[in-house]
């Protein structure tokens, strides 16, 4: 602030400078009085002092912060606006450990073995020979998820019923168990036949339902069926529920899935539905297009006569095969195996140990060399 002093006048400040002086102030007065002076001083710094400083310090607290980047490409410049907002809050959600399968709970896989197989329990036989190839817990009894299916696909074909009766999916159909969902809509009718194909290839748990409920005498009618057909062929350790395996307390072991599959081997028509890589169904206006949950029934490697997938949590990842290996003709269980694809990958590398091992009268099965303790896991009653 600049004060122009005049010894005829009184002291007038520039337009823009605030009234603090006036007219009537006599510069004569003020030059024989210092101290005035040095107050006049001292109050035009304390004012222009500040506005100076906020001239060159940016404001502590902005809304709003705008910062202009530039980024050349060729000729052309593109400016950024970055506008900074309130953070959102973080919602921390607490982890859920995932459900143990039985399995775990009966410390199956602490026993390893000279495969190092992800499931905790296996078995292959020679088909021809009935020969114990490999073995680890093979008589625990454990749930057996979708592989129930392939005693419904059993039963159903055992009862010569007409495979072109058409049946419709109804709510009772519709899982209670899991709460899985499915393609096939309430009301949406396919053949038995249809309905046997989607359950073996695909796994469908709407389909197995509506087989089991609409055999003749209904659903206690043919899961009584499933257990009867058990005893028959030997399978003492197995128990059925339902007909999809969505309830853990359809329970069986390796031993008498064995037995399972050398049966259904001999059906002509299980062989062929398990194995089909794909299937198209019409439904109403629509397409459903399914396929195969054993990716290896499309893998050129592998010469697979039956297969059947299955998984719930309690039972972890299950699967059976008939497959022709080496030329022999084997029968392979994995049950409670961890991982998505573990079940496949022990079964890939069951076939290179059979591939690289001469078969012999005097074979010693591997059943003799599995290492660590054989568990048994006994049936659930829950």
């Amino acid at each position: 602030m600049i004060f122009w002093i005049n010894s005829a006048h009184a002291c007038k400040p520039p337009e823009t400078a605030s009234q603090l002086c006036s007219d009537q102030i006599d510069c004569g007065n003020i030059l024989r009085r210092p101290s005035l002076i040095f107050a006049l001083t001292f109050l035009a710094l304390s004012v222009s002092l500040p506005h100076a400083s906020a001239a060159q310090t940016p404001s502590a607290a902005p809304k709003q912060v705008k910062a202009a980047k530039a980024a050349t490409t060729g000729k052309q410049r593109v400016n950024k606006t970055f506008v900074a907002g309130r953070r959102a809050p973080v919602r921390r959600v607490a982890a859920v450990p995932a459900k143990p399968s039985f399995g775990q709970s009966a410390g199956l896989h602490r026993a390893h073995d000279a495969l190092e197989l992800r499931s905790s329990v296996a078995l292959v036989i020679d088909q021809d020979t009935n020969e114990v190839l490999f073995s680890k817990n093979d008589k625990a009894v454990l749930p057996i998820a979708s592989l129930t299916k392939l005693m419904t696909g059993l039963v159903v074909s055992e009862a010569r019923l007409p495979m072109d009766e058409v049946i419709a999916i109804t709510q009772s159909d519709v899982d209670t168990e899991k709460g899985s969902t499915s393609r096939l809509r309430v009301g949406a009718a396919l053949t038995r036949g249809e309905l046997l194909h989607l359950a073996l290839m695909s796994s469908e748990n709407r389909a197995a339902h509506a087989l089991g409920r609409s055999y003749p005498g209904g659903l206690p009618v043919f899961v009584g069926l499933m257990n009867a057909k058990a005893r028959l062929i030997g399978m003492n350790d197995t128990n059925y529920e339902e007909p999809t395996g969505l309830s853990s307390k359809n329970q069986s072991s390796a031993q008498d899935l064995v037995k399972l599959v050398n049966v259904a081997y001999g059906d002509p028509t299980l062989r062929e539905l398990s194995t089909s890589p794909e299937h198209q169904v019409a439904v109403g206006n629509r397409t459903l297009q399914y396929r195969n949950t054993n990716r290896l029934v499309k893998n050129p490697s592998w010469d697979i006569g039956l297969q059947k997938t299955g998984y719930i949590s309690e039972a972890g990842q299950c699967l059976v095969m008939q497959a022709k290996v080496a030329g022999r003709k084997l029968i392979m269980v994995f049950l409670d195996s961890a991982g998505r694809l573990s079940r496949i990958g022990d079964a890939e590398r069951v076939r290179r140990w059979v591939e690289s091992t001469p078969a012999t009268p005097h074979t010693t099965p591997l059943a003799a060399i599995v290492l660590g303790e054989q568990l048994i896991a006994g049936k659930s009653k829950t």
